[in-house]
């Protein structure tokens, strides 16, 4: 697993764009779409809707993937 970011292109309200993300992230962002029955797209224009302005969306979904994962913990 690379710990370099791989740019990968979503599609956010029928717009193109690109996000740089770890593969860990990815994989942790693809699991819980997964989860929540939820297209990736779906999901990342949810995020991108409700982030501050000044959070780029590869910081809004690491933040997002960390705030899920530290959920499940406390859930255990």
């Amino acid at each position: 697993m690379s710990g370099r970011p791989k740019k990968r292109s979503l599609t956010l309200r029928g717009h193109r764009t690109s996000v740089s993300l770890e593969d860990a992230f990815w994989q942790e962002f693809r699991r819980i779409a997964a989860d929540k029955d939820t297209a990736i797209n779906a999901m990342a224009a949810e995020i991108d809707a409700k982030r501050e302005l000044d959070v780029g969306l590869a910081s809004a979904i690491r933040l997002f993937v960390l705030e899920d994962l530290k959920a499940k913990v406390a859930a255990e």
